[in-house]
Parts: structure tokens; sequence; C-alpha cells
């Protein structure tokens, strides 16, 4: 009994004293921070988070603090950032103090820090400004892609066609057509919408963005196995086969026919890349790198967009008002027998309004991608140590009263001025600002704008249910904002 005592007397001492300690570290942490709410011993600030609702859990306790306050999770101490000015003076004024990549625990286990978006300090500049003037050589944003982009729409309104008014689901149609833009930049080549490969690709970005909404996905560590992460059932077989057999033996298809004067695609200007620096022992240009950039490529090129779309049609579907202002449109300017392009934009403020506004409402990266700052700053008087992770709610500068008058509400109007004409808003940020922007940001305008316009050019929406009964509110919103799953029927115009 008095060795039993004794064990259960030191136990107690040894969980006081680390509950002492891990106190005392949260607010020697935590001193010069913005303000927040206290943090519990080892579990920080969980106990005051709804998880499965993280944006708006933060969201809340910002009511409360203020535009730039601190929470704790677990061991990690956040910066969250709410609304235009605090994001701006952040990520544009401090531009360099806040360029480091922070942790998102779905892509930290994916991505391990390889590949252009979750690499940091050298390697991120160098990767970055490769994938920039690589996707610029193939095309991203000139008359090449485009002519693309029109020719993958009308491969579209042929599938869609094939429905002949049947309720669809619109989600795979949508991702099929935007990944293999991607896709013929990357590899020169598109698959066909029934290929294997390519839906078990599309399944595995898909199931991996939904994944970043859920709890387990946003703030699981990334030491934890798939297991732990949830990705055991159908998920990770996906990522392991594409990791590891199908993107590994698009490169060898390429490093066997290599011309190195001749690069046909985004990988050919890797490997070549590659093979320029084999002597350098601090290259970033490395296998690994390759397949993470090529990766992160596809998944930011595909599920936003395909994302946005999809969450445009159930809006439009709510407001079938809107959706004949935009048919109007396209018969002024475009009319019904030619394909749909780019410059038509500049003729039609409407559509270029909904299209924002779409953007906008459906908030498709709420909390932006987590940030890090590279060294000790100083922001708004307080002192944030190198390293602390920040978070920039995208979606509240989107959100944002001093910008949008009713921002709660699918108002096209935001983007309009009194006379009709299209209206730019500083606060329209859904591919970030700063440093470490969203770089297809020009593939995804031109790809928003011709594939919305093509598919109503042909198209009416239907949806089963009455307008009332269409329910926009997101499915989920944490890192990812996730419409509701819904059916509609693409009826062709008379």
């Amino acid at each position: 009994m008095l060795t039993s005592g004794l064990l259960l007397g030191s136990l107690f001492f040894c969980l006081s004293a680390l509950m002492v300690l891990s106190v005392w570290r949260q607010r020697k942490a935590s001193s010069g921070l913005p303000p927040g709410p206290m943090p519990l011993p080892f579990i920080g600030n969980y106990l005051q988070l709804n998880t499965e609702r993280m944006y708006d859990s933060l969201m809340k306790i910002g009511e409360k603090y203020g535009p730039v306050f601190t929470v704790h999770m677990g061991s990690r101490t956040i910066i969250v950032l709410t609304g235009y000015e605090a994001v701006k003076e952040a990520l544009v004024d401090q531009a360099e103090e806040f360029s480091g990549r922070g942790k998102q625990a779905t892509f930290d286990w994916l991505f391990k820090g390889f590949g252009v978006a979750f690499s940091n300090g050298e390697s991120a500049r160098q990767l970055r400004r490769f994938s920039i003037t690589t996707l610029r050589d193939f095309g991203m944003g000139k008359k090449g892609i485009e002519e693309r982009i029109q020719e993958e729409a009308g491969f579209l309104s042929e599938a869609l066609r094939g429905t002949k008014g049947a309720a669809i689901d619109p989600t795979f149609f949508l991702s099929r057509m935007v990944s293999n833009v991607i896709s013929s930049i990357v590899f020169g080549d598109r698959f066909e919408y029934e290929d294997k490969q390519f839906l078990s690709l599309l399944r595995m970005i898909q199931g991996s963005f939904q994944f970043t909404a859920t709890s387990m996905g946003q703030v699981t560590p990334k030491t934890f196995s798939h297991t732990h992460l949830g990705l055991s059932t159908h998920l990770h077989p996906l990522i392991f086969s594409f990791l590891f057999f199908s993107l590994p033996s698009k490169v060898r298809e390429n490093q066997a026919t290599l011309d190195p004067n001749s690069p046909r695609n985004f990988i050919d200007s890797f490997l070549i890349k590659m093979q320029e620096e084999k002597n350098n022992p601090n290259t970033e240009f490395f296998m690994k790198n390759l397949i993470m950039t090529t990766l992160a490529l596809f998944f930011a090129g595909t599920e936003t967009v395909s994302t946005t779309l999809r969450y445009g049609f159930l809006l439009l579907m709510k407001h079938p008002e809107v959706e004949a202002k935009i048919h109007e449109e396209i018969d002024q300017v475009i009319g019904r027998n030619r394909s749909p392009k780019f410059d038509d934009k500049a003729k039609m403020p409407y559509t270029e309004a909904v299209i924002h506004e779409i953007q906008r409402f459906g908030n498709v990266i709420p909390m932006g991608l987590a940030r890090r700052v590279t060294k000790d700053t100083k922001f708004r008087g307080y002192l944030i140590p190198k390293g602390t992770e920040v978070y920039p709610m995208l979606g509240s500068v989107l959100r944002d009263r001093n910008f949008f008058a009713c921002p709660e509400a699918f108002d096209p109007q935001h983007f309009l001025d009194e006379k009709g004409l299209f209206k730019r808003s500083d606060a329209f940020v859904p591919f970030s600002i700063g440093k470490r922007y969203c770089f297809g940001e020009n593939l995804a305008r031109v790809q928003l704008f011709v594939f919305l316009t093509t598919i109503l050019q042909n198209f009416h929406f239907q949806s089963p249910l009455p307008k009332e009964a269409i329910d926009i509110s997101p499915e989920m919103v944490g890192f990812a904002t996730i419409p509701r799953s819904y059916t509609i029927s693409f009826l062709p115009r008379g």
C-alpha cells in the first residue's frame, strides 16, 4: 500500500510539474503576441474550437479579440488575421516576413514539404520561379492554352448532350474538363473522360480536397499515419498508386524520348533542368520535387476551379434570373455560332460580375494556405517570433462589410457600378495576395470565363427541386469550402 501511494504521489507530482511547465512555456511564448483565449496545458484552445467548422469557429473568436489574434492548437501557436486591412498589411506590406509556408495536416502528410506549393525558403523560391516561367512558356495566359480550354469545353458540351437532360451529379464532369487542361500543360496530352487511371487521379484529388475541410484533415499532426488521418479505406491506395506508379511511369516515358533542345511539356522542362544541375549538390531540381510539383499543379489547378464551377451551377439554379441575364448577354455579344473567347469578357460586364460573385460567395479556400513568418516580425505593435504560423483568413476579406454591402448574400451587384459596368474590388482575393499568391490565377480566370459561357451558350440549368428548396449553404467549411451534393439537368437551349 505504501509503495502504491508513493507511486501515485510521484505520478501526480510529475503530471502537476508537466502542467506547470506547459503553462509557463505557453505564457512565455505568448508574451508580445496578439490577444486571444487562454490556452489549456497540452491541448491549447481545442476545447474552444469547433474543428468541424474551423473557419466559423475562428471567426467567432475574432469577434471578441479583433482582426489579429492568437490561438493555440496543442503546442502550435497560430496568429489569425481577419478582414482586408490586416491580411493586406501582412501579405503585401510585409510580404517577405509572411512568405513562409505553414502547416496543414493533409498536405503535410501528402507533400512532406516538397514541391512548389508546400516547400519553404530557397526551395520554394527556385521552384516557384521555374514553374511560373515554364507554365508561361507552355501557353498559360496565352492564346495557345485558350484554344485548348475552348476545345475541352467543347468535349464537355458533347458529354452533357449525351446525358439527354437527365439529372446528374456534375462533379466529375467538371473535374475531368478542368484537369485535362492541366494535363495538356504538364503531360502534353489529355485523357479520355472514361480513362480509369484519369478517374482514379480525380477521385484522389477530390477526396483529399474534401478531407481538408474535416477536423481530422485540418488539425491532425503530420506525424500520424494515413490510418490516423482517415485515409486508409479508399483514398490512400489511390494516392499511393498515383505517386509511386502512374506519375513515375509518365516521367519515364518522357525521359526515354527527351530532347534537351525541344521540351514538349512541363515534365520535359523539369527533366532538362535536372540534367543541367546534376552536379550541383544544393540543387532543388530532383525527382521528388518533380513528382510533388506535378501533383501540386493538379491539386491547385483541378479542384479549386471545378469546385467554383460546381458551386456556381448551384447558385444559378437558385437564382434563375441571373442565369437568364447571362444567356441574354451571351446571345448579344457571342451569339450561338462561335465559341466564347476570353476577349469577350470586356463586353460582358454582367457575366464577369457573376463569375466574381460566384468566387466571392463560394469562398473555396476560406482560410487561405497557412503562412509562417520567416523571421522575428513586428506587426501592429506585436512581436511575432520567427517560425510562428499565420492563418490569413481570405474568406473574411471576401465578406468584409467595408467592401461588400450584403456579404452573406449572393448578389452580382457587388461587382457592378450604377451604370451596370464591371467594378473591381481590392477585397477580391480568392487567389490570395503577396509573394505566395496563386500563380495559376490567369489560367483560372480564363477557364472560369470560357467554361461557364460555353456551357451556358448551349444549355439551360434545371434542378429537380423548386428554387426555394435549393440549399446553397456549404456542406463543410474548413481549409476548403465544400458545396452540398446536388443533381442538375443540362437542357439544350432552343
